[in-house]
């Protein structure tokens, strides 16, 4: 699989359009890396100029500022600003919401300003501007929504209008959008232990995917996803329903 990195575009003095910001998600967890290959099956297909930092890219440092460490925080984010201010990189595009919720939102105030867009949002605009073409499906498909892309960023339609272009049976969850229930990974919870309580955060969203009756629960979150994934496996539903990323979804149903 082709994949050019920033010092590739430097060699031959240009600049990529984009920056493919992978995320220690999409380079270390062998689930997520699938939905990176999709996002980058995807922008091969649609010949989107592209490039990804590589082993220059550091983790943004979202878990130790919501863990609270706040000079880790600045070390980490420091060190990548000037990685990206070095490339003069301007336009952003990534899979995970915490990484775009600290790039767009968190960098500003340390000197790291970008056009940071989350990947529902650049597939979406694709979507809109015809260079995406879907094949349709009958399946029942659910969304999950990130707390950090919806929430926190008030991104909910882009996500549904990707789904909508495949399938026209997306069936909401109860808690859905602005009252969406968290996967319970978010904050850096996913580092720790769980507290006391009766039951865990993503069995109690199982449920409600459960009630549903979708064959397909899709998110755009690598913390959701796997929260999710470890549910419908605790739950021993996975036989049943499938868990899929917003770009594995896309790229399974490109007619490009």
């Amino acid at each position: 699989m082709k994949v050019n990195t920033i010092q590739n575009f430097i060699e031959s003095n240009k600049n990529p359009e984009i920056l493919f910001w992978v995320g220690c998600a999409g380079s270390f967890d062998e689930r997520y890396k699938k939905v990176t290959k999709a996002f980058i099956k995807i922008l091969n297909k649609l010949e989107v100029d592209y490039a990804v930092l590589g082993k220059e890219e550091r983790c943004t440092g979202d878990p130790a500022r919501r863990a609270g460490n706040e000079y880790l925080f600045q070390m980490q984010a420091l060190n990548n600003i000037s990685t990206l201010n070095q490339y003069n990189i301007k336009k952003i595009v990534t899979t995970c919401p915490h990484c775009f919720n600290t790039l767009k939102n968190e960098y500003p105030e340390l000197g790291g300003n970008y056009n940071v867009i989350h990947h529902t949002e650049f597939l979406n605009e694709l979507l809109d501007k015809g260079k995406i073409i879907t094949k349709k499906t009958n399946q029942k498909i659910t969304y999950h929504d990130s707390c950090y892309l919806g929430r926190g960023n008030k991104i909910y339609e882009a996500p549904r209008s990707i789904i909508n272009s495949i399938s026209k049976n997306l069936i909401e969850m109860k808690r859905n959008k602005e009252k969406g229930l968290c996967c319970g990974a978010g904050g850096a919870q996913i580092f720790k232990e769980s507290e006391n309580g009766t039951v865990e955060i993503n069995i109690e969203r199982i449920k409600e995917v459960e009630k549903s009756n979708a064959e397909t629960v899709v998110s755009a979150c690598p913390f959701c996803l796997t929260m999710i994934n470890d549910g419908i496996k605790g739950e021993d539903i996975d036989s049943k329903i499938q868990v899929k990323d917003i770009a594995e979804l896309l790229e399974e149903n490109l007619n490009n």
